[in-house]
């Protein structure tokens, strides 16, 4: 499918929003060691690559937002690399297949979208620590229950209870960037234009 030079363009400001947010924010978070930091920054990257598909209401259009931001993510301090990029790339993938199910953009689709990118946040270690970093899976279990303990101040006994509480929180937190989204999307949209791009 071919872009016109104005939707690259638009596309490309919304990559580099979602990259510059990965470089600066990003960094931070991680400096800090916030807690839920990758969730963070999955959640308000799909926001900004969402708000972008409204924009540029075409197949395709959120996973190059997400191919430039992971562009970007190569200016990033730091030394490891590799997870976050296929993370962004993987996201932006995820949403795009889920948007691609919808004949056009609903607040639902973009719920549903950020959801399943948030979603693929918590599995990720699961599929880069086995066959990027050659990590097993216990660890990487183990890991994740141990962040669910403290997180939710459970013992680490309700391992089942844990994970699945993780799941929800994660879904839910992409339901409501989803759904925030599509509500800012359609005011920069009514602002910029001045009217709404779900009635064009």
């Amino acid at each position: 499918m071919k872009f016109s030079t104005r939707e690259l363009v638009t596309m490309a400001v919304f990559g580099a929003l979602w990259g510059g947010i990965e470089i600066s924010l990003g960094s931070v978070l991680h400096a800090i060691k916030l807690p839920l930091t990758g969730l963070s920054l999955t959640a308000i990257g799909l926001l900004i690559a969402l708000i972008g598909r409204l924009f540029v209401p075409r197949r395709g259009s959120t996973f190059f937002i997400g191919v430039i931001a992971t562009v970007l993510k190569l200016f990033s301090i730091g030394n490891i690399l590799i997870g976050p990029m296929i993370g962004i790339l993987t996201e932006a993938l995820v949403a795009e297949l889920i948007l691609d199910i919808f004949p056009k953009p609903t607040r639902l689709s973009f719920m549903l979208a950020v959801a399943g990118g948030s979603l693929w946040t918590l599995i990720q270690p699961f599929v880069t620590g086995l066959l990027i970093f050659g990590r097993t899976l216990l660890p990487i279990w183990l890991d994740m229950v141990d962040q669910g303990s403290r997180l939710f101040g459970l013992g680490s006994q309700a391992a089942l209870w844990i994970v699945l509480a993780l799941v929800l929180l994660y879904l839910a937190v992409g339901a409501v960037a989803g759904w925030l989204a599509w509500s800012l999307g359609q005011m920069v949209s009514v602002r910029l234009r001045g009217h709404s791009p779900t009635t064009v």
